[in-house]
């Protein structure tokens, strides 16, 4: 199913529209459509390397807006387009943020809303386990 993929203008990711609590890093990369990733976060920065690097993955968006989503104006962090023309969507969140209801309640939203398109290659990418605890897990 092709659809246009709306990119948020601002600070969105599933966070309202114009948040202004954390920075923006804008980087270059040759698969990111715009020319220009823009990501919000530590893990984010780290996916859009891997996205970038990966053989899989034809080109990606950051931030794209979720239209018509009754929580109010959210994006997702990032849809991407694979080498097989399949869409997929991943959405980055801290570990200590899974717990917390509106977190649930947004990630929620947000699959639905890419079920809705008929995109079901949808995930979630948290930081490494020795990342969120600052000590490697124990063998």
């Amino acid at each position: 199913k092709k659809f246009r993929l709306k990119t948020g203008k601002g600070r969105c990711h599933m966070k309202p529209k114009g948040y202004k609590r954390t920075r923006c890093e804008k980087r270059t990369m040759s698969k990111c459509a715009d020319g220009v990733a823009r990501t919000y976060n530590a893990i984010e920065s780290k996916y859009a390397e891997r996205l970038e690097a990966s053989p899989n993955i034809k080109e990606f968006r950051c931030q794209v807006l979720l239209e018509g989503l009754e929580l109010g104006e959210y994006c997702s962090d990032f849809v991407a387009v694979k080498t097989d023309g399949e869409l997929m969507v991943r959405e980055c969140v801290y570990r200590k943020h899974l717990i917390k209801p509106m977190t649930a309640k947004l990630l929620d939203a947000s699959r639905n809303y890419w079920m809705r398109q008929g995109i079901t290659d949808w995930g979630i990418v948290v930081e490494k386990k020795e990342d969120a605890d600052g000590e490697k897990p124990a063998d």
